[in-house]
């Protein structure tokens, strides 16, 4: 099989767990007999563009000549089964959809954020979870509050592109949703359930877990959306010492409120940025994740770390979040009181949990509210050793390379024409 990979990378100045996620997948694919032809562009790129093609840039997210000059070429040499596209701006545009229909290939598409329908893809904005564009034909809200990049120009041209491509989304074959939310998201956007496919992204396997380690890391970009600030309100609700170290990793705008937090108390050390190594280390030496997301964070990858090793995670009932953690499959009503019942882990009986918190497969979601997450964080202490071998289990299941890529392969199986 022949698959055309498309995407276009984000700038490495900006840490992308995309541009993370389409090597190692192209990797995996090549491993299991896959033969890839990648069709990538840069954002690096843009600096050392000449001059007439920088003025073309603007209009490059709804037609971007050259990318569909060089992908006819592509096509045409290579004779590929599918065409698989990630990230289409600003370089490739969405409209290689269109090309690859031209030539007859079919094309699948890995969602990883909202931009069908939300400029900025976040579904976020001014600190609290923003859906104004939903079921507009324009994003007029996207322009007024300047949601790509600040801008105003530029969030009037990315509006225009969601309009202008509408069709040309609702033309793709098949849509790789990453977890059960980006398919209600799709879904609720006007594309039929029948040509979406739920397949999350895996990591390699570091082997097997090491024997749980203390307290909780909670390791994420430094930005409001991430809950950095939700964590720490709920942390300070329990007296200094009681439920071990919380560690932070991470970096960005509110790397000082974490460096604060540090200071003001005994059970809280900043790490900082982490390189491989150091995310290891982080991650052996604690008992629970934490994902403390408070927007519709589509697939923290965090997450997916912390299960291979071992580690169950406490999260925020956001996005792809209860997914991952096996909580997203419709439970019984809550009971009545002071106390809510929730189904325990395979094997375990039912148990009572503080009104607000779940437990899933793999971990505990909460409601993105500081009361909740302080209520669920010595549940989580407590209950982090039942949880453990669950927490694999579900990796070994769910997130392994070898699992994943060989959904994505029936994918691009299901779509390939017999020979005439």
């Amino acid at each position: 099989m022949r698959v055309v990979v498309a995407h276009n990378r984000y700038r490495e100045a900006q840490p992308s767990g995309e541009n993370t996620i389409v090597d190692a997948e192209i990797a995996q694919l090549a491993a299991a007999g896959v033969e890839v032809l990648p069709f990538l562009r840069s954002s690096d790129e843009i600096p050392t563009m000449p001059r007439t093609a920088k003025a073309l840039l603007p209009v490059s997210p709804i037609y971007a000549p050259r990318a569909q000059q060089e992908l006819s070429r592509l096509i045409t040499e290579h004779r590929p089964d599918v065409l698989h596209l990630h990230n289409p701006y600003p370089l490739l545009s969405p409209w290689v959809v269109r090309t690859a229909h031209k030539h007859g290939v079919p094309v699948v598409q890995t969602v990883h954020n909202y931009r069908q329908v939300c400029s900025s893809g976040l579904y976020f904005r001014d600190g609290m979870i923003c859906q104004d564009c939903r079921g507009r034909t324009l994003g007029v809200p996207a322009i007024v509050h300047r949601c790509y990049r600040g801008s105003r120009a530029q969030s009037a041209l990315m509006a225009t592109t969601l309009a202008v491509h509408r069709g040309t989304w609702k033309s793709v074959d098949r849509f790789v949703a990453l977890t059960s939310a980006v398919a209600d998201h799709l879904r609720d956007y006007g594309v039929p359930a029948d040509r979406i496919v739920v397949k999350p992204n895996g990591i390699p396997d570091p082997g097997a877990p090491a024997p749980l380690g203390d307290g909780f890391l909670y390791m994420a970009r430094l930005s409001p959306e991430k809950g950095l600030g939700l964590l720490l309100d709920a942390w300070r609700r329990h007296a200094d010492g009681s439920l071990g170290p919380l560690r932070i990793a991470g970096d960005g705008e509110l790397r000082p409120l974490a460096e604060a937090a540090a200071a003001e108390r005994a059970d809280v050390t900043y790490l900082g940025s982490l390189d491989r190594a150091g995310v290891r280390a982080a991650i052996e030496a604690s008992a629970v994740i934490i994902a403390a997301s408070t927007w519709h964070d589509v697939l923290p990858t965090v997450i997916i770390e912390a299960l291979a090793s071992g580690r169950p995670v406490l999260g925020t009932a956001l996005g792809g979040i209860p997914y991952l953690l096996g909580a997203d499959a419709p439970r019984e009503p809550a009971g009545t009181g002071p106390a809510a019942v929730a189904t325990a882990a395979p094997g375990e009986g039912r148990v009572a949990l503080p009104t607000g918190v779940e437990v899933g497969e793999a971990g505990w979601v909460v409601a993105p509210e500081p009361a909740a997450m302080a209520a669920a964080l010595p549940v989580a202490r407590a209950g982090a050793a039942r949880l453990a071998p669950a927490a694999r289990a579900r990796y070994d299941r769910t997130f392994h390379p070898d699992v994943v890529t060989r959904q994505l392969i029936d994918v691009y199986a299901s779509l390939v024409r017999p020979p005439r």
